[in-house]
């Protein structure tokens, strides 16, 4: 997949996907579902930064799910106090000098430049080519949006968020070295990684889930969150991946927590605590 940022351009005629694009949910695959039908290559607008409650996805994770998704190229944007002060005219007028679009799809709702004053009416107006605007997708009368998968998040409901994605959460960094105690201390070597501090994270707990790494993706176990059995304070994601052996330090992995299993406890000491993984070993193959 193509990135285009800064001042590149996608000169090619194509079909855009207009938005912000913080990941994939049902209501974007409507749109893409519509923009693939012109036969076009199909790119997808990509806005970071300047939300609030934090970002569902990071930029690097944002690129992994457009291209997953087959989409093949991606306009970023950083919500830098130029772009948030962009009168909505001038944006546009930027955008398609620099894409050939040739056919542009978003939602009902779309609003962009300074002070979201543009809307789906000046787009039409101003747009070289065809726009098509479709509405909402709805699940249990209410809308799909980011907003409301973020919420979903960040009460542990990962169940009810993936079922609005068109890939489900997780959470991407690279393996770092932590205190080397999983493995001696409790048998149960982990893998440590930190996450930028706008990515909107699940509520601190242990998760059952599942890792993807470049040795194969395996079932996990997933703190969020302190470990304060040993008195660390510093926030987390710590992961035991059953069945995987070998060293993943400096390698990129992607977390992903599918179901809450228990908050983040305080143990007697390493006994107790061990005692507790073989109890949340044994619920992971119950609940996956």
């Amino acid at each position: 997949m193509l990135i285009v940022s800064g001042q590149e351009g996608y000169p090619a005629r194509c079909a855009l996907l207009m938005g912000g694009f913080d990941g994939l949910h049902l209501g974007h695959g409507a749109l893409l579902r519509r923009a693939r039908e012109t036969g076009l290559p199909v790119g997808v607008m990509s806005v970071l930064g300047g939300k609030a409650g934090g970002e569902l996805f990071t930029r690097t994770e944002r690129r992994t799910l457009f291209a997953r998704a087959g989409i093949d190229f991606c306009v970023e944007f950083d919500f830098s106090d130029d772009f948030r002060n962009t009168p909505p005219e001038e944006f546009l007028h930027a955008l398609f000098a620099r894409v050939g679009a040739a056919a542009l799809f978003c939602g009902e709702d779309f609003r962009f430049g300074r002070g979201a004053a543009g809307d789906t009416r000046l787009l039409m107006r101003l747009a070289p080519c065809p726009v098509t605007v479709l509405p909402p997708v709805l699940e249990g009368g209410e809308k799909i949006s980011t907003s409301r998968i973020k919420a979903l998040v960040a009460a542990s409901e990962m169940c009810a968020a993936n079922a609005l994605l068109l890939c489900p959460y997780f959470a991407e960094g690279r393996v770092e070295h932590g205190r080397h105690v999983g493995g001696p201390v409790l048998g149960f070597p982990t893998l440590n990684l930190s996450v930028p501090p706008e990515k909107v994270l699940p509520a601190d707990g242990v998760y059952a889930g599942r890792a993807e790494t470049p040795a194969g993706s395996y079932p996990a176990i997933v703190n969020f969150g302190a470990r304060p059995t040993f008195g660390v304070t510093e926030k987390k994601i710590e992961a035991y991946l059953d069945g995987f052996s070998g060293d993943l330090y400096g390698a990129d992995v992607r977390i992903f927590p599918e179901r809450f299993l228990r908050p983040v406890m305080k143990f007697a000491g390493a006994d107790a605590l061990r005692a507790q993984l073989e109890r949340d070993k044994e619920a992971l193959f119950h609940v996956l």
